[in-house]
């Protein structure tokens, strides 16, 4: 028996962070179902080095978890996650804020129709302030924190 043994997660997380905080979870025994968009899904997928068919970190940070691709953009494919959140204890989202309320899938909107429900919401500056809708990726946060300019002087090599 595990931590997370009947805990619920749908992962609609991508590249690195959310599918490293959702593998944690699986780890510790969670179910963690992946939905991914139609076209080329995750992009960690398409990115070197490859290992099967898909990159080797996306193997690692997604290791236990099925995968399901819903169109979130499409009225059939908002049904279907709606249908497939019913059964789930937890929602993980990466997206910038904005983003599910712009496909009519708002927390508020989640949370009205699914009491239960925990909604994970990851941004790189969170949900409100001046910084919200900017993406964030680590490069951003290095750079922000002055970090960059610690890597080898102006005028050589980094």
């Amino acid at each position: 028996m595990t931590p997370l043994d009947d805990v619920r997660v749908l992962d609609l997380t991508r590249l690195i962070p959310g599918p490293f905080a959702t593998v944690v979870l699986r780890d510790l025994g969670a179910q963690v179902d992946k939905v991914e968009d139609g076209g080329a899904g995750d992009y960690l997928r398409q990115l070197p080095p490859q290992q099967g068919g898909a990159n080797a970190g996306f193997h690692s940070l997604n290791r236990g978890k099925r995968s399901v691709v819903i169109n979130l953009k499409t009225p059939a494919g908002k049904a279907a996650f709606e249908r497939l959140l019913a059964r789930y204890d937890v929602l993980f989202e990466q997206f910038r804020p904005g983003v599910l309320a712009r496909l009519g899938l708002s927390h508020q909107r989640l949370r009205q129709r699914y009491p239960r429900l925990i909604i994970c919401a990851l941004t790189g500056y969170g949900q409100h302030g001046p910084l919200r809708d900017r993406a964030g990726h680590d490069l951003n946060y290095l750079a922000r924190a002055g970090l960059l300019a610690l890597q080898g002087p102006a005028d050589g090599p980094p």
